[in-house]
């Protein structure tokens, strides 16, 4: 009967398929039954249903272990016809059971149907299984098939529907909290070079991709015209094949979309690519992005890179500013330095190999860069105190006697006094390392005679940076020595003058500092 009343369906009567009609997927449909005809009735009743334009697609299982097969392989089954008697007579009812509470699957609208109702009666079935219709296969006809069919697949529609606004809700949630904290991780990087290494490792974690990366900066009065030269865009960073590449290296396709981000004011998603238009509102400065190899991005990823992209340029002026304040100070502080020096008859480029001496065995010594930065701008400082030391004890070519000897020795304190009252990070390192670079290891050093780590770790490595410069290069009162008597006799001091593990790192990494010192030599006077 149920064939036959099939077979009159207007449901077969259906408009033949345009060449240029979208073809949408279908609503797959699980025939749970160990009766082949059921199978062929079914699918033959139901061919020509359509909801929303899609057609259905079955998958076939004859009892219901090979139903639970089916059902881990397809998470995708939007509604199952399921036999109550099987392999055995609840086979069906267990099949139920086991989709709900075993395979956690709430989605698919589960229709009960069976040729003995009076074995699994009906008010029992449905309250005590996560069912959503039970028929008696006799009273299932076509056209009965297919009212449940349009009320099982619109549940299931809602349902998904329901699921994937919650998914949106939650990856968008999820995006913004990795904006948030890629953000927050660019704002504690301090330096240019640190920042765009980030940027770089930020945003493809922020897409979830492995792709090739370039982050460059041009100046916004260049890039008013809409158009920028090689020559005028600075490349600040890159990965994969643009790892140390050079502006004059970039495709002049890849110049091209950059342009034309810069003409439109905004990121562009084209040609495989993104371009990240970052601009700073009081900067001189814009940031550009080109990462490759990016294959379709959600629109969900689009606006959290367009958020993403206006904290990157808050991030990014932030920078510049607190790097315009530190240059600053670090220039002042260097010239500072550079008129001491110059006062006591010795090379302005003391400082300077002082600055970079400091920094590297910072660094060494397992400082962080924050810390090794710091040192770096502050020991220009160390010797500021004298100022105050009168000409005669200062530029005397020979010893000092008992007198002149406690002069000198002032300059620590009054360096101290100059500068403890800064509230400023650079300004408060240069105040301690001023007061304690004269400070020796054992105890023995002036003013206050510390000893070991009481001394703090800025002063010990300046205090070995400063006797090596100082025994590398002639001064008033001595001629520079030779490398090797150098080292000699600063390893007799290890442990007495010098921290013995900061001076096995200097002396194990001497190339470094040779570099230095052979950098910023000292130019003869005329």
């Amino acid at each position: 009967m149920l064939l036959d009343m099939a077979k009159k369906s207007p449901l077969f009567a259906g408009k033949k398929k345009t060449s240029n009609e979208k073809i949408l997927p279908t609503w797959k449909i699980l025939i749970v039954d160990d009766e082949p005809d059921i199978h062929s009735v079914t699918k033959l009743a139901l061919s020509r249903f359509k909801l929303d334009d899609r057609g259905l697609s079955f998958v076939n299982a004859y009892s219901g272990e090979q139903a639970k097969e089916v059902l881990k392989e397809h998470t995708d089954i939007a509604v199952a016809f399921v036999d109550v008697v099987m392999e055995s007579d609840h086979a069906g009812l267990e099949l139920v059971r086991w989709v709900r509470d075993d395979l956690k699957n709430k989605n698919v609208r589960i229709i009960l149907r069976t040729g003995q109702p009076g074995q699994a009666p009906e008010e029992d079935v449905i309250v005590n299984y996560d069912i959503n219709d039970y028929k008696a296969k006799a009273e299932l006809d076509s056209r009965k098939l297919s009212t449940s069919m349009y009320s099982a697949l619109r549940s299931y529609r809602d349902i998904m529907e329901i699921e994937a606004a919650r998914l949106t809700q939650h990856k968008h949630r999820q995006g913004l909290e990795k904006v948030i904290e890629a953000t927050s991780g660019l704002f504690e990087l301090r330096t240019l070079h640190r920042f765009a290494d980030g940027l770089l490792n930020q945003v493809a974690g922020l897409l979830n991709l492995q792709a090739e990366t370039l982050l460059l900066t041009c100046n916004s009065i260049d890039a008013i015209s809409g158009h920028v030269e090689s020559s005028e865009i600075e490349v600040l960073a890159g990965t994969g094949k643009f790892e140390n590449c050079g502006s004059e290296k970039i495709p002049e396709s890849i110049y091209t979309l950059l342009n034309r981000a810069l003409a439109e004011k905004q990121c562009l998603y084209v040609e495989n690519a993104f371009i990240g238009y970052f601009p700073t509102k009081t900067s001189k400065w814009i940031n550009l992005l080109y990462v490759d190899g990016v294959n379709e991005l959600s629109e969900l990823d689009k606006k959290l890179i367009d958020i993403f992209a206006i904290n990157v340029g808050v991030a990014f002026e932030n920078l510049l500013l607190n790097q315009e304040v530190e240059d600053t100070q670090s220039e002042l502080i260097l010239r500072l330095g550079d008129v001491v020096e110059s006062r006591s008859k010795e090379a302005a480029n003391h400082v300077k190999r002082m600055a970079e001496y400091s920094y590297e065995l910072a660094i060494l010594a397992g400082l962080t860069e924050y810390q090794a930065d710091l040192l770096k701008h502050a020991s220009p400082m160390h010797d500021v105190g004298k100022i105050s030391t009168p000409d005669a004890v200062l530029l005397k070519p020979g010893k000092l006697d008992d007198d002149e000897w406690k002069i000198m020795q002032q300059h620590p304190q009054i360096g101290y006094q100059i500068l403890e009252s800064s509230d400023r990070p650079i300004l408060k390192a240069a105040a301690t390392i001023s007061l304690q670079h004269h400070e020796k290891y054992d105890g023995s050093g002036y003013p206050n005679g510390l000893k070991g780590d009481d001394i703090h770790i800025y002063a010990r490595i300046v205090a070995i940076a400063d006797v090596y410069d100082a025994l590398t290069h002639k001064r008033c009162y001595k001629e520079a020595w030779a490398l090797d008597d150098v080292l000699e006799e600063m390893k007799r001091c290890s442990g007495t003058h010098f921290d013995p593990h900061l001076l096995a790192l200097f002396i194990d990494n001497i190339d470094i500092f040779e570099r230095i010192r052979l950098h910023w030599q000292d130019v003869p006077s005329a």
